[in-house]
């Protein structure tokens, strides 16, 4: 159980932020050059690279034992709390829904009002927009990717989940050449949610010395417990909410 819900949660997370990235790089391939495109892309990624290496070994060899699981339970609370948060609000109609594919198509437009590369030259705007959009979602996923595997077996799920996420994005962005247009990226962020929040109550709980009756098996109740809590929520945002404008607040 602990296994499959680690590879879920982390194959999910990789994968929707590395949509969202996703359209940014294409966007700027398509309306600029691809070069700069890539180049930005591939900068980013080192970056976000160096900081895994840096921050998977510093967490796991200066917190060890019960520390460890608080830790590593804070850490996915903060995470999933926040990407729970904004998926009942999607889902209430409080809050935009997610679309990287809207995102794909805004980010054209306003490529597109920008002058064009000098002919010969290195094409600096697009590498900066490239580089900043795959930063700011990859860092993301460096943090929620370290944490989960740097509990006690999580390192294999971890890297099951997210290196099938990476082939996935990857792929379909080779094929396709821009998102996914009916991907449920409220419903799967809300999932991730879910997900984060119940291993960061769970270990949470653990660190500071709860015993499990079910052992692993106590994630299925703390996944029920936030599922109920959750959906309450948006059924009475939703009741609440009603006759008014959904919120123009970023969907990010």
């Amino acid at each position: 159980m602990t296994f499959v819900l680690t590879a879920v949660g982390a194959a999910l997370a990789v994968a929707l932020e590395l949509f969202e990235a996703m359209a940014i790089v294409l966007a700027v391939a398509l309306t600029r050059r691809v070069g700069a495109a890539l180049a930005g892309a591939a900068a980013a990624v080192l970056a976000c690279a160096a900081l895994g290496v840096v921050l998977g070994p510093v967490l796991v060899a200066q917190v060890a034992g019960d520390a460890l699981h608080v830790v590593v339970g804070v850490a996915l609370l903060l995470f999933g709390m926040e990407w729970l948060r904004k998926g009942v609000l999607r889902l209430a109609g409080r809050r935009a829904r997610s679309d990287s594919y809207a995102e794909f198509v805004a980010e054209r437009e306003a490529l597109s009002e920008a002058p064009p590369p000098v002919a010969g030259g290195f094409d600096w705007p697009g590498f900066v927009v490239s580089f900043k959009g795959v930063l700011l979602e990859g860092v993301e996923v460096i943090l929620i990717v370290t944490v989960l595997a740097a509990r006690p077996g999580g390192l294999a799920p971890t890297a099951v989940g997210g290196t099938a996420a990476v082939a996935l994005v990857l792929g379909l962005g080779f094929f396709l050449h821009r998102p996914l247009r009916r991907l449920p990226e409220t419903e799967l962020k809300y999932v991730v949610g879910l997900v984060l929040t119940t291993f960061g109550t769970f270990f949470c709980a653990e660190g500071l010395g709860a015993d499990w009756p079910l052992g692993d098996g106590g994630l299925v109740i703390v996944l029920a417990f936030w599922l109920l809590l959750s959906q309450g929520a948006v059924r009475a945002l939703a009741g609440a909410g009603r006759g008014r404008p959904a919120s123009t607040e970023a969907a990010a």
